[in-house]
């Protein structure tokens, strides 16, 4: 007789989320698809997707598309039934069975319940309609769907409040920000994730996310949603409001147990499960947030990866001694794009421990270890988590720390990246989001994958949050012995066009490539990247000039409205002042500008211009047209403002005509679009009043002449610039500086200061280039400078032609101020 084939076991898995789907990949990689017949139940209907990155879907940063983990292709490529859609609903655990809502019934042997969780709503008053859904404008941010729904309202709002300050509510925040919106953060405690921060490290963190536009309101106890058929605001308990037009509740989350309480499974916070991840039934299994082992619930993935393994261990039978002995929570994680490492404890508790800190508050950077008997107990660093990858070794191994606690800090003798690495076992976790172990790396690193792009993109290492793509590097590096092979994408000028800046340039000027969905049908395949288009869009710019086909979809918000977003959604207006001179009959029309529209307050600038800020984006064309003065272009990458000092006119140590070149040069260059904004000045002698050295571009007068210097700043980054050429006359200050901006535009990457650009190439090869023509371009740049001169337009001229009807129009008034428009074109 032949020898009958096994029956393979049927699994069910209730659950299609990370710890779901990761828990059948890692069944899958014991030899499970020799021992069952899988069939998962998702109540999605999609494949599995990273929810870590849904503030990036909501931002815009990501495509939908980009953050699945597995495909719906995926599950049948592995010979899985994906029930997608599907709510399982009853077990019959007699039977071993169970029903959904599609109304048939599923047999099993063995059941893993991967449920996951659900946002938590406070009570709020009139969060909800009478049948018990969101009334219009009230959200919470846990799917994929909640993400479309999100942005498609807030195309219609103008700010919105999120109620929750932890890390969901502040990366729902990071989302909103981008859609324009002016954004409020509501927090019942007294400081801002409290769950993983100190108050210290929590007051940094606001300081850095208010600096982005954001504004945190603490210990308010939301009362109640305010509006009849529309959201108009919040009420707290302290009688505060706060208006909004849409709000965002994360407020933490709720296991979802239900199903394990309702037929018969020991539930308590969560379904009880012991070491082997088995619940009191021991053909079913719970792993992720609806699991509650040795009493807690865990809601970081990092102690899911974990669950995950034990579980396929024990269910293949693979390593039936395998146990789960619950977590020590470290996590390293972007929040609103600063990175941050908790672990453990984050106050001292006990007599026997010390603590080590340091704190920079002005560079959002703030550093705290828990060291209790020599050893690490806890720790926070925000901003600056280079010494992460040996800190949270040497807690999640209990290692001995060195007596001299200061190398934990700073590298003043703590272990180099190699013998960390080298000493480091393969299970460390070196990628929390994805739950990438030190030897899958090694191992994909051995196997020919030698690139860091490759290595991510097979082991998903450092594509979560990101936050871990530095170690994952290094990590990399060590592993090649130092030859890590070029990766040639990270020179592509745009995601998914796989050429550099020069190629991308000569290919769009050989097709005759005019606009950004152009470029994406003819060089991607028609698939547009939602994060390179504002690169694409001002490049297309700088090469067409007047001939480019603007899309504003591919621009900010500043720049489809031509004014700078202030943080309660109003606009910022500054007017062209050439060269810092005014007239009084400017400053009344400034003056009568700022009342009539009521403006929140008028600044001096620190580029001697006026700012009017608090104006309403529908009152834009308008300010515009009474002030009857051209766009000062500070919302956008270009050129800025030249600053002077009075020059020869009135001081006497004057050597140079400084405010005459000023305007020569802010009249030349006004609003001339480049890789970031140029700020540029002009002294009058070598005392410097208006700062030339530390310009973009700046002029300084001298005997018989002006030295021109180039790459200078004084933000965040301080460089003296470097001294280019020193020439005779207005004329040749105006050649030379023209000849660097335009072949800054043409040569650096997007968003690159030229403080930057300077020092990459080099003051040297500068020289060379600009001044002794040695690639002998200095005609053609001359040229090409000279023509995107003549194609400048300014954009504040369509306050009496909008490039679309709802350019400046607020939600349900768009016909009112079309009509107001075509008005204001008539006359």
């Amino acid at each position: 007789m032949g020898r009958t084939e096994a029956r393979k076991r049927k699994l069910l898995v209730i659950g299609n989320g990370m710890a779901g789907a990761r828990t059948v990949e890692e069944i899958l990689a014991r030899g499970g698809a020799e021992q069952f017949d899988i069939t998962v139940f998702g109540e999605e209907p999609y494949g599995n997707y990273n929810r870590i990155l849904l503030s990036n879907v909501l931002s815009g940063t990501q495509d939908p598309s980009e953050i699945f983990l597995n495909s719906l292709n995926w599950y049948a490529e592995k010979g899985i039934e994906l029930r997608a859609g599907v709510r399982a609903d009853v077990i019959a655990r007699p039977h071993k069975a169970i029903h959904c809502d599609d109304g048939n019934w599923y047999q099993y042997d063995n059941l893993i319940i991967a449920t996951g969780s659900r946002p938590s709503i406070p009570p709020i008053a009139a969060l909800r309609r009478a049948n018990g859904e969101f009334r219009p404008g009230i959200f919470v941010f846990r799917t994929l769907d909640d993400c479309h729904k999100i942005a498609e309202y807030a195309a219609k709002c103008r700010r919105a409040a999120v109620i929750g300050g932890g890390l969901l509510g502040l990366e729902a925040a990071r989302g909103l920000l981008n859609h324009g919106l002016a954004v409020h953060v509501v927090h019942l405690m007294g400081h801002l994730m409290e769950q993983q921060l100190d108050p210290q490290a929590a007051a940094i963190l606001r300081r850095t996310i208010e600096a982005m536009g954001i504004q945190v309101h603490l210990k308010k106890l939301t009362k109640a949603a305010l509006g009849d058929d529309q959201v108009t605001g919040l009420a707290f308990e302290d009688g505060a409001t706060l208006d909004c037009d849409m709000i965002v509740v994360a407020t933490g989350i709720t296991p979802n147990a239900e199903i394990g309480s309702r037929w018969g499974l020991v539930t308590e916070r969560a379904i009880v499960v012991d070491d082997h991840m088995r619940t009191s039934d021991p053909e079913i299994y719970a792993v992720g947030e609806c699991a509650q082992h040795r009493g807690r619930v865990y809601g970081l993935v990092a102690p899911l990866w974990e669950q995950t393994k034990v579980l396929a261990d024990q269910i293949t039978g693979t390593n039936p001694d395998a146990t789960y002995q619950g977590s020590k929570l470290a996590t390293k994680l972007k929040v609103m794009g600063v990175e941050l490492v908790s672990m453990g404890v984050v106050e001292p508790d006990r007599e026997n421990e010390d603590v080590v800190q340091f704190m920079e508050p002005r560079r959002g950077i703030y550093k705290k270890l828990v060291i209790r008997d020599g050893r690490l107990a806890g720790g926070i660093m925000l901003g600056d988590v280079s010494k992460a990858a040996y800190l949270m070794q040497a807690f999640d191994r209990d290692i001995r720390l060195p007596d001299e606690w200061l190398s934990l800090l700073f590298d003043t003798g703590a272990p180099t990246a190699e013998v960390t690495f080298a000493e480091m076992p393969d299970s460390v976790q070196i990628c929390n989001c994805n739950g990438v172990s030190k030897g899958t790396i090694v191992r994909c690193v051995g196997g020919g994958k030698r690139s860091l792009k490759s290595v991510m993109e097979t082991t998903r290492a450092g594509t979560g949050c990101g936050s871990c793509k530095t170690l994952v590097g290094e990590l990399v590096e060590w592993a090649c012995g130092g030859r890590v092979e070029d990766d040639p994408s990270v020179h592509y000028y745009v995601p998914d066009i796989p050429l550099t800046k020069t190629e991308l340039v000569k290919a769009v000027r050989d097709r005759s490539l005019k606009s950004v969905s152009a470029v994406y049908q003819a060089l991607a395949d028609g698939k547009d990247e939602p994060a390179g288009k504002p690169g694409l869009a001002s490049l297309l710019k700088i090469i067409w000039g007047d001939e480019y086909q603007d899309e504003r979809d591919a621009r900010f918000i500043n720049d489809r409205v031509h004014a700078n977003i202030q943080n309660d959604g109003t606009f910022s207006v500054v007017p062209r002042i050439y060269g810092g001179v005014t007239s009084p009959a400017e400053l009344r029309r400034i003056a009568d500008v700022a009342e009539k529209y009521h403006a929140r307050m008028v600044k001096i600038t620190g580029g001697q211009r006026i700012d009017i800020l608090g104006i309403r984006k529908q009152d834009l064309p308008y300010v515009w047209r009474d002030l009857g003065m051209p766009s000062g272009h500070a919302y956008t990458k270009a050129f800025r403002t030249c600053k002077t000092c009075v020059g020869t006119d009135f001081c006497r140590y004057g050597l140079g005509d400084s405010v005459q070149l000023g305007i020569k040069i802010e009249k030349r260059f006004q609003g001339i679009e480049s890789p970031h904004k140029m700020k540029l000045a002009a002294s009058g002698c070598p005392r410097n009043c208006a700062e030339a050295t530390v310009k973009d571009l700046g002029a300084v007068a001298v005997e018989n002449g002006w030295q021109i210097y180039v790459g200078g700043a004084a933000g965040s980054t301080v460089r003296a610039g470097d001294l280019l050429a020193t020439v005779k006359t207005h004329e040749e200050v105006l050649t030379l500086m023209g000849r660097f901006i335009q072949y800054y535009r043409e040569n650096a990457r997007y968003a690159e200061r030229t403080y930057s650009f300077v020092q990459r190439l080099g003051i040297e090869r500068v020289r060379a280039i600009l001044i002794e023509d040695c690639e002998g371009e200095v005609a053609r740049l001359d040229r090409e400078v000279e023509a995107a001169v003549a194609a400048y337009r300014d954009p504040w001229l369509e306050r009496s032609k909008p490039y679309e009807p709802t350019q400046f129009a607020e939600a349900g008034r768009v016909e009112n101020h079309a009509g107001e428009f075509a008005a204001d074109a008539v006359h």
